[in-house]
């Protein structure tokens, strides 16, 4: 699909539309007996809808026309624009984009923007590349981004690559690529510093849209950080984080994966007298089981719904505001001119589809091309690990260490603890949490404490570990951490639950250490069993002590202090703790 959206501007497409509008011609498609969801007027309609190939030629009163080759009865529905997931990760899905389209699609979702820095960071150039062919094996539009930040946290990490300027310029100038992914270094933006402000530039020289990650930014720096250039943000923390940002200028993408956020998000938007024009909604991350049961932006839509937004509102944040959002006037509304891509939901309510329409064509008659994948790189470059791997040492009796505590809004802490045959025990209330870089430059797992994350009976490893992706654990026991490391190195990358010395449960991830060539709903059970293997050997200590948390614990580009490979990072002091221990006690 990287000829849109010019490839309407055939003529004979165009001329066909128009005598098809004009009753010359019959339509290909009449949606006939539903209401048309007018997301320009924010009122429903009662109108048939005509398509001529891939276009709208007609929104015209009922019953008026019949001359077409095939008719969609949508008696007692709602026809509605094609959902728009303004920012997502396909690889939070841990399934392929054909896999992710394949599911989506079905329920209304015909758009995503798709940042895949996740490949990026462990391929680079040649991962951002192979996600743009992968892109086009996927039976919806994927409007792929180049990843403005790989590695997210320069010199506090260690990705499998890196994107500079000059490399980006290329990957800009791909007909695939769509814009600039979310650009997470927000320090190097707000201070100027060279390499992000080259970066940023070269997103502004593309004339393509360029995504943000505005965290917990506000006044100057906010300001700073809407002035470079940058014109979207999904990391909305508060009502009144997303009063400000809205007030900024800013594109909202709204996402569902923070739900106990979005009680209170609607509730501030119905201040407002009418939704603003800048608010779109994403997903940003879907864990697997929830795509496979749940959906993607679909159920952010039906979400706000239930929880208080009016439903027109909710459909318009997910399309025609994100059509204006993406500069894709083709997109967004079931108007005549527009690209035919339309959902006829069950009702406003449930938003359970029962026809899909991409292009004019209904999705189960898409025909989609088998995968192909070519010669994969290794996705894991490890020595097997044992459990001194995970110890601190000290020739002291007792230490201070420093902890990271609390998850997701992390804090500088100090804690006093024992050594024991120059092995550091935890502190009361804590747990490990290691970092070894499994991109070719191994060293020896950097390990920290962390406090406020629940009380752990075991261990958990994974490969997906935002966004450097390096070999993560977590666990109360060094003999389970290393079995649960084993487990996903013999993997070849994916997730592993250990406890008692055992494997509890297993998701290989073959794929970059990052997803599956699986069905999802295999994928989803396995994630679902990981899932439940954790709540048997963790307490959680919610809204954000939670299993998700441990995808985002390494996320050095966010503020305060975060372990990498190569020690416990701040961004915002620039340092590196390279041992948690800070001295005899």
């Amino acid at each position: 699909m990287t000829a849109e959206p010019a490839d309407l501007n055939a003529d004979e497409l165009r001329a066909k539309a128009v005598a098809a509008a004009r009753g010359v011609e019959p339509f290909d498609l009449l949606l006939a007996g539903g209401q048309v969801a007018d997301v320009i007027t924010g009122k429903l309609r009662t109108a048939d809808v005509g398509v001529s190939g891939p276009l709208i030629a007609s929104v015209h009163p009922a019953g008026t026309r019949r001359d077409a080759l095939k008719t969609c009865d949508a008696a007692g529905m709602v026809i509605a624009p094609g959902l728009i997931d303004a920012h997502m990760h396909i690889e939070s899905s841990m399934v392929t984009p054909r896999t992710y389209g394949e599911t989506v699609l079905k329920r209304g979702v015909t758009t995503i923007v798709w940042d895949p820095h996740e490949f990026g960071n462990v391929w680079g150039v040649k991962g951002v590349i192979w996600a743009v062919k992968q892109a086009g094996l996927a039976p919806l539009r994927v409007l792929t981004l180049a990843p403005s930040c790989i590695p997210s946290a320069p010199g506090l990490e260690t990705s499998g690559a890196e994107i500079d300027a000059d490399s980006l310029r290329e990957v800009l100038s791909l007909p695939g690529i769509h814009g600039l992914a979310e650009v997470m270094d927000m320090n190097g933006v707000v201070a100027r510093e060279p390499r992000m402000a080259s970066i940023v530039q070269q997103g502004l020289l593309s004339g393509k849209p360029i995504f943000g990650h505005a965290r917990s930014l506000t006044g100057a720096d906010l300001n700073a950080y809407a002035a470079s250039g940058i014109s979207s943000d999904h990391e909305i923390t508060s009502s009144a984080d997303l009063r400000s940002k809205i007030e900024s200028g800013l594109f909202i993408e709204l996402r569902g994966s923070h739900d106990h956020l979005l009680p209170d998000f609607v509730r501030t938007l119905l201040e407002y007298e009418q939704l603003p024009q800048t608010v779109t909604l994403c997903t940003d991350d879907v864990f697997p089981d929830d795509l496979s049961e749940s959906g993607g932006v679909d159920d952010v839509v039906r979400r706000l719904i239930h929880y208080g937004m009016p439903p027109m509102n909710a459909l318009r944040a997910a399309t025609l505001n994100a059509a204006s959002r993406l500069l894709r006037q083709d997109l967004g509304a079931v108007a005549p001119g527009r690209r035919a891509d339309i959902v006829v939901f069950d009702d406003l309510i449930s938003c359970k589809a029962e026809f899909v329409f991409l292009g004019g064509v209904e999705a189960d008659q898409l025909k989609i091309p088998a995968p192909t994948f070519g010669a994969l790189p290794r996705a894991m470059s490890l020595r097997p690990f044992c459990s001194e791997d995970f110890e601190v040492r000290s020739q002291s009796r007792r230490v201070r260490v420093a902890t990271i505590d609390q998850p997701r809004f992390t804090k500088w802490g100090e804690a006093v603890a024992d050594v024991v045959n120059g092995r550091v025990l935890a502190p009361i209330g804590a747990i490990r949490m290691a970092v070894v870089n499994r991109h070719g430059s191994q060293s020896s797992p950097k390990v920290a404490f962390l406090r406020g994350w629940g009380d752990w009976r075991g261990a958990f490893c994974t490969t997906v570990s935002h966004d450097s992706h390096n070999l993560t654990v977590f666990g109360s026991d060094t003999e389970d951490m290393a079995v649960a490391a084993n487990a996903v190195l013999a993997a070849g990358g994916g997730l592993a639950v250990a406890s008692d010395g055992a494997v509890n449960a297993l998701l290989p991830l073959p794929i970059a250490g990052l997803v599956s060539e699986r069905p999802v709903s295999e994928v989803g059970a396995s994630f679902k069993a990981v899932r439940t293997a954790m709540d048997d050997i963790v307490t959680w200590k919610p809204p954000y002590g939670v299993f998700k948390a441990c995808f985002g614990a390494s996320l050095a580009c966010n503020p305060g202090p975060h372990l990498t490979d190569l020690g416990i990072a701040d961004m915002a002091r620039q340092t590196i703790l390279a041992s948690p221990v800070l001295g005899a006690a």
